[in-house]
Parts: C-alpha cells; sequence; structure tokens
C-alpha cells in the first residue's frame, strides 16, 4: 500500500488517489491510526507543549520496520508557526529516531517558505491548494533516500507536497513516516 490509507478490502493495495494519481513518494509508514491513546499523547505533545513526549512517541516509530535510508527530514513549520507553537513537534521526534537509526537529520534542507493557514477544518481540495508552492529545498539531496517525517496524515496533501519538491531537487527515493494516519470521515 502506497499512502496507508486505510482499506476497505483486503485485496486492496492503493487507495483511489493514488491509483488515479501517483504520489511522490514510494509508500508511507505509519504506527496507527489517529485514535484513542494515540491521539491523544500527539495532541498533548503538539498543542499543550509538552515535549517530553517527543521521546516515548519517536520510539513507538522505532518499533516499525524501517528501511535503511540516508537521513531523516523533518517537516518543518514556517517562522511564524515555530514562533507560535515554540518547536518543531517533527524535528523532536527526528532527532530521537537519529540517535536510534543512527542516521542523520536534515533539518535545513527543507523550509516552509510561506505562512498557511492551519490545515484543520478543509476539504482535501482545499489543504493541497493551501500548501501549493509553500515549501522550498535548501541544500543538495542528490541522489539521497530520505525519511520525510510528519506527526499525523490525514489527506496526505502534506507529505505530498514535500515529497514533490525533494523529488524535484534530486532525491532518490522518499518514505513518509508518521506517528498516526488520520481520515477526513
Amino acid at each position: 500500500m502506497t499512502c496507508a490509507t486505510p482499506l476497505v478490502s483486503d485485496y486492496s493495495i492503493k487507495c483511489g488517489e493514488c491509483t488515479s494519481k501517483e504520489p511522490p513518494f514510494s509508500k508511507v509508514l505509519s504506527y496507527g491510526l489517529y485514535s484513542g491513546a494515540l491521539a491523544e499523547a500527539i495532541n498533548l505533545f503538539k498543542f499543550s507543549g509538552l515535549k517530553r513526549l517527543a521521546k516515548p512517541l519517536g520510539r513507538l516509530l522505532i518499533e516499525m520496520d524501517i528501511p535503511e535510508c540516508d537521513g531523516i527530514v523533518p517537516v518543518p513549520l514556517s517562522t511564524k508557526g515555530l514562533r507560535e507553537r515554540g518547536f518543531n513537534q517533527t524535528l523532536l521526534i527526528s532527532k530521537v529516531l537519529s540517535r536510534e537509526l543512527r542516521i542523520p537529520v536534515y533539518m535545513d534542507i527543507l523550509l516552509k517558505e510561506k505562512n498557511t493557514p492551519p490545515q484543520i477544518g478543509l476539504s482535501a481540495k482545499e489543504r493541497a491548494k493551501n500548501l501549493k508552492n509553500a515549501f522550498e529545498v535548501h541544500g543538495k539531496i542528490n541522489n539521497l533516500k530520505l525519511l520525510l517525517l510528519d506527526d499525523v496524515m490525514t489527506t496526505g496533501a502534506t507529505v505530498r507536497e514535500c515529497s514533490k519538491k525533494l523529488v524535484r531537487a534530486g532525491a532518490k527515493e522518499v518514505i513518509v513516516i508518521t506517528l498516526a494516519r488520520s481520515s477526513m470521515m
């Protein structure tokens, strides 16, 4: 399965969107569904500033079968978003993964140049439009196999836009890894 969308059939291997338009990433690995204790922990970490949750959340990802790669790229926040939150949750989790997997974090390769409204409450189409050209790649990533780390994937608009930029800049492959997979339902 490419984007990790929960499918209704055991015989399906791709969702409708991945079938109609091949994503720029090779696959998505998600620890779990965005519900229950996992959703609560992510929300406390992200919105209540409980940075100490980075380590246990990052360790959840270590339990997954993560393919070898050349580096981890955390999904960036805009300068305004970083100022408002005070930290980038994906960077903190990336650092945990980096220590455990012994691969570098490329925190300045992908930047969010455009300040965008929050994705919460937007439709899939609005989310994609909201993020169009919001990210830019700085530096050399020619022929690197990268893990793109995000906390939650809903429609995939963020990871699609980030992956597209990374591939256009020369990444050999982008594998998305998230704590949780959500749905718009």
